[in-house]
């Protein structure tokens, strides 16, 4: 009975294995399988050789050609003053934390909205399962923004495929068709007058994990840098005095608060109300929110 259950096992395994071969998709996941199957897992999946030699000729075309209109902090002015100021947050579970904590602090800014368009297990690394671009295209078609607050990166610890041509984690050819994928999207929202605002990752507990956000964060950085787009880091933020990571750093009262979940990686809500703290004051400071109401003018007493 065993014997015939482990050939049945087979037969299964060989025939998903030969599905996935006859499609790109299949190929593709094949090639870079830690999205469904997770880092260790992934370590023992079938693996396709990548030829990391040749770089990514169209994603370095890409970064030289791309240039962008200046943010322009008094369009935000203008809008915020007309009492239409939309923002749209992107990005992966991480950005969904720092939605909520960008709706508490702008709610009563009666001029601002704040939507959520980010979703939880996406990235910039596999569009074959999630395309980020078109996927936000469709968005802010179906609902327009004049800002997006961009937080991505807990996803994208893996291989991306980018021209017919695979390439690991980490490696220059990587490092180039991320800097790729983040250009293509800020240039999407730029073309069509959405101010960016990307938002860094912050320190995470796993030395190991921490080392590869700690790359995301530089390629993301060398990007926002050239494409003039502010950045805001929050790896200094979540960090303690020595800079490591610790679940308890002091809130404002300077008592210690828990500011991280369970798993070492995404926030408490004490923790995305910290790090959406400079993004707030940021977006308020560009559109003139955070000066004083003008007093209303005292009226002249009439004439005897």
């Amino acid at each position: 009975m065993k014997s015939g259950i482990n050939a049945l096992t087979a037969a299964f395994v060989a025939g998903v294995l030969g599905g996935l071969l006859l499609t790109q998709d299949g190929r593709q996941w094949l090639r870079s399988p830690t999205l469904l199957l997770g880092e260790q897992a992934a370590a023992s999946a079938v693996s396709v050789a990548v030829d990391e030699s040749a770089p990514p000729t169209s994603a370095a075309a890409t970064l030289a050609s791309t240039t962008l209109s200046p943010q322009d902090p008094a369009a935000l002015k203008a809008k915020a003053a007309q009492g239409r100021l939309r923002i749209g947050v992107f990005g992966d579970s991480m950005a969904d934390g720092l939605y909520t904590a960008l709706y508490r602090q702008l709610q009563d800014e009666k001029a601002v909205s704040v939507t959520k368009f980010s979703e939880v297990s996406t990235g910039l690394s596999r569009y074959d399962y999630v395309d980020i671009q078109a996927k936000t295209r469709r968005q802010i078609e179906d609902q327009p923004i004049d800002v997006a607050v961009v937080l991505f990166g807990t996803n994208d610890a893996q291989g991306i495929s980018l021209d017919g041509q695979v390439h690991d984690f980490g490696t220059p050819g990587w490092k180039a068709a991320y800097a790729r994928r983040v250009t293509d999207l800020v240039a999407l929202l730029s073309e069509r007058g959405v101010q960016v605002y990307w938002v860094g990752l912050p320190r995470m507990k796993r030395d190991g994990f921490d080392a590869k956000m700690a790359l995301i964060n530089a390629v993301v950085s060398e990007r926002m840098t050239a494409l003039g787009v502010p950045l805001i880091e929050t790896t200094a933020l979540t960090a303690n005095a020595e800079g490591g990571y610790e679940a308890y750093l002091p809130g404002e009262a300077g008592k210690k608060v828990l500011m991280r979940a369970n798993d070492g990686i995404h926030m408490s809500m004490a923790g995305y109300l910290r790090i959406a703290r400079p993004v707030t004051e940021r977006l308020k400071r560009d559109a003139g929110l955070d000066q004083p109401a003008p007093a209303a003018p005292v009226a002249s007493p009439a004439a005897g």
